[in-house]
C-alpha cells in the first residue's frame, strides 16, 4: 500500500470521528457514547500503525528495520506515537490496560484474540469501522483486518484502552 493511500486513509479516519452527532436532549445517552472521543495521543497512535501497514513479521521483533510481532508492533507505536511504555507479551499489555466493552471502542485501543488455544495471544490497535491493524504471522505482514471476520470474530476476547 502506498504511504499516499495510507495518510488518506487516516485523514479519512481522523474526519470522521469529528463528523459525528452530539447527543440530542430526545435521544438517551448510548453506551458507544459513554467514553468520550478519541484523544489525539490515541489518534496519533492510529495513524503511526497505519504507517506500519507492509512491515514484515518477525516473532519477538521489536522494531520495522527487522521486522515486528503483535506485540512488538503495539510497544514501538505507543512509545513513537504517545510516548507510552508498554512491554512484554500481548497478555503482559492487557493486564495493563483499562477493560473497555466492545462497543466502546475508539481509535487507539487495543483488541485481543485468543489465537493459539492461550488467552490474549494476539493483539492489534483499533482504527476505527470494525477495523484493526496487526501483525499477525500469517502472510508476514503488518495488515488491517476487519473485527467482524469470522476468524477474528470467533477468537476476539477483549478491548484494553491506555487511553481517558
Amino acid at each position: 500500500m502506498k504511504r499516499s493511500t495510507i495518510i488518506a486513509c487516516g485523514t479519512a479516519l481522523l474526519l470522521a470521528a469529528c463528523g459525528s452527532l452530539p447527543p440530542t436532549s430526545d435521544r438517551a445517552p448510548t453506551a458507544a457514547s459513554a467514553r468520550p472521543a478519541a484523544s489525539g495521543s490515541a489518534l496519533e497512535v492510529t495513524l503511526y500503525a497505519l504507517g506500519l501497514i507492509d512491515t514484515g513479521y518477525r516473532f519477538g521483533g521489536k522494531n520495522p528495520e527487522a521486522g515486528l510481532d503483535c506485540s512488538g508492533m503495539v510497544s514501538y507505536v505507543f512509545n513513537r506515537a504517545a510516548g507510552l511504555s508498554l512491554s512484554g507479551s500481548a497478555a503482559d499489555i492487557a493486564r495493563k490496560g483499562k477493560p473497555i466493552a466492545r462497543d466502546e471502542l475508539r481509535p487507539g485501543d487495543l483488541v485481543f484474540f485468543n489465537t493459539r488455544n492461550a488467552p490474549f495471544s494476539h493483539v492489534g490497535i483499533y482504527i476505527g469501522d470494525e477495523r484493526f491493524v496487526h501483525a499477525p504471522s500469517t502472510n508476514g505482514r503488518v495488515r488491517i483486518d476487519q473485527l467482524t471476520a469470522r476468524y477474528y470474530a470467533q477468537r476476539f476476547e477483549a478491548a484494553r484502552t491506555y487511553f481517558d
